[in-house]
């Protein structure tokens, strides 16, 4: 899984952010007996977890996933699957423990290090997750690159270092081409760096291909205002409302719509 980050960049990794739920007495309380370790146990408990993951339902996957572990505190799928339960659930500082338990039983887990890779870069701190990604980048094996290339361009975007952050973003469309997450942060650091032309060119092909994704509309109405085309402008930000009218990015384009007036 991978949830690219950072507000409305978060959404552009396509995949199911769960609202967080608030924190119970179970996530933390002792359980009153432990059972003894069971590897067979324990691996349907993780099952069952990750069943509950895959729908939404946190609470229940982090309960079944703390059996799991439980019964067998070193697979390091349990504790990468817990870690991912905190990392959904915005909880930045345990998913990381986790994380970093699942590698360290098992050091090329790259799934886990993709992860912790993210949740660094929630947190802000940048150059760790560019350090944490490049783990990944130099495993010739792995099998899809364009997602810690990307990321890595928005920690330099963040880091305000533009020139890198579209060397990252470049080398991931090369790998995939019209991956949004790439072409999205690539259109940020056009935008930021006034080249709105060539951000409106990407945004186009882009949204041809996936046509109902609010961050590439929202990043196209950005690039519209900064070529001029207000009218344009207007009506990328009105679809960001359109498709995504409960979102903090909808907000967003509501008040980039207030600044370009009626």
């Amino acid at each position: 899984m991978n949830t690219r980050p950072l507000g409305w960049i978060a959404a552009l990794a396509l995949f199911l952010l769960v609202s967080a739920c608030a924190s119970t007495p179970s996530e933390t309380a002792a359980p009153a007996e432990r059972p003894e370790r069971n590897p067979e146990l324990a691996e349907a408990a993780r099952t069952l977890g990750e069943a509950y993951l895959a729908g939404g339902n946190l609470l229940a996957a982090l309960r079944e996933l703390k059996k799991a572990e439980s019964l067998n505190p070193h697979d390091p799928i349990t504790l990468f699957d817990i870690g991912l339960v905190y990392y959904y659930r915005e909880r930045y500082d345990p998913a990381i423990e986790y994380f970093e338990k699942a590698l360290a039983l098992k050091p090329d887990f790259a799934p886990a290090i993709n992860s912790l890779g993210n949740a660094w870069l929630e947190k802000g701190e940048w150059d760790k997750a560019i350090a944490t990604y490049q783990k990944i980048l130099e495993d010739a094996f792995y099998a899809t690159p364009h997602f810690p290339l990307s990321n890595t361009g928005l920690a330099y975007y963040q880091k305000k270092d533009y020139v890198r952050a579209e060397k990252y973003f470049q080398e991931a469309l090369r790998i995939h081409p019209d991956f949004p997450n790439a072409v999205g942060g690539l259109a940020m650091t056009y935008n930021a760096t006034g080249r709105h032309a060539e951000a409106v060119l990407r945004l186009e092909r882009a949204l041809k291909k996936y046509p109902a994704l609010p961050q590439l509309h929202f990043e196209l109405g950005r690039a519209c205002r900064g070529t001029g085309e207000v009218a344009r402008a207007r009506d990328a930000f009105r679809r960001v409302i359109e498709l995504a009218p409960e979102s903090p990015l909808a907000e967003e384009a509501l008040r980039e719509l207030n600044t370009l007036g009626n």
